[in-house]
């Protein structure tokens, strides 16, 4: 192992099913810092044990973990207990974040507007979910971020193959009502009151399918920010996206998914604690709609890291 000190070490690949595109967001966070003449280093936790960036002499974490072991609590407890700041939310926020399931009962709990949904397992039946939640609908793993065994339902006759492809990365995975409409996303920066949306972002991909290709791979999709909407609707959609985000007790930054229907009307979809930074991703795309290039935007994220637990004592 080559030894590395600095100050800033910026987490990437993981062990995660988004390791491919954690490399990328990472690399781009670590060139954004090293522009700016922060002392940082790659650290890759698939590769190195944690307890190492103590050894290191690490004072803070720059998160660009996506997914499993990353962004789902786990790393942020062991950097908690490790005394080492780290961007983004910590624990709590985390793990309910990344689990949709439990990410969309406290927006029920709360009234705020989110597809209905039922929890599935590989033992689900076609029939339930069709007799629960009509069609169409997606079956998504509960777990699993950029799209990964995700499929959109439109006969009962494809639903066998979408439970076992979204089953097959989590075991608990969830069917929700599908909303036909316009994709929005709202990215977040602060936490509390102090929270503010930046601009939203439509996305407009081919057929409506932004998967994992197409999210990351191709020119295909097309983005547009800020996304036209008139003024009090953008307004609602912010607000609304702040308020799932605090809900959860996010905190750092984030970025909300959202879609809006046929009538405008807009549904919460899910939040993402440790958004992409790659060339094709959504919060620096918002963030230069306001003047805010990658590397400010880098740097006021590492700004903000800090220990959630110790700061609540």
């Amino acid at each position: 192992m080559t030894e590395r000190k600095g100050e800033v070490a910026v987490l990437m690949g993981g062990a995660s099913a988004e390791r491919e595109i954690s490399l990328r967001s990472g690399r781009g966070v670590l060139a954004a810092l090293q522009s700016r003449g922060v002392q940082a280093f790659a650290f890759d936790p698939a590769v190195q044990p944690l307890d190492d960036l103590r050894r290191l002499g690490v004072e803070r974490v720059f998160i660009a973990l996506h997914g499993r072991y990353g962004e789902d609590g786990t790393v942020q407890g062991a950097l908690e207990l490790l005394g080492i700041a780290y961007t983004g939310s910590g624990v709590q926020a985390s793990a309910l974040a990344i689990d949709k399931i439990r990410t969309k009962q406290i927006w029920s709990f709360l009234g705020l507007p989110t597809p209905q949904s039922l929890a599935i397992g590989p033992l689900s039946q076609p029939h339930e979910i069709v007799a629960a939640l009509g069609l169409p609908v997606v079956v998504k793993p509960c777990r699993e971020g950029s799209t990964l065994g995700l499929s959109k339902v439109h006969r009962v006759e494809e639903l066998e193959a979408a439970i076992a492809l979204a089953t097959r990365s989590d075991a608990l995975s969830l069917a929700e009502q599908l909303i036909a409409g316009r994709e929005l996303t709202v990215a977040v920066l602060g936490e509390a009151s102090q929270a503010r949306a930046l601009p939203i972002v439509e996305i407009r991909a081919p057929e409506g399918n932004y998967d994992y290709q197409h999210k990351y791979f191709t020119e295909d999709t097309e983005y547009l920010c800020p996304a036209p909407l008139d003024a009090e609707l953008g307004a609602r959609v912010q607000a609304l996206a702040v308020r799932a985000y605090a809900a959860l007790g996010c905190s750092g930054w984030g970025r909300v998914d959202l879609m809006l229907d046929a009538g405008g009307n807009p549904w919460l979809l899910e939040v993402n604690t440790s958004p992409g930074m790659t060339d094709h991703s959504l919060v620096p795309m918002a963030a230069r709609a306001l003047g805010i290039s990658y590397a400010d935007l880098v740097l006021r994220l590492l700004d903000a890291a800090s220990l959630k637990l110790r700061a609540a004592a």
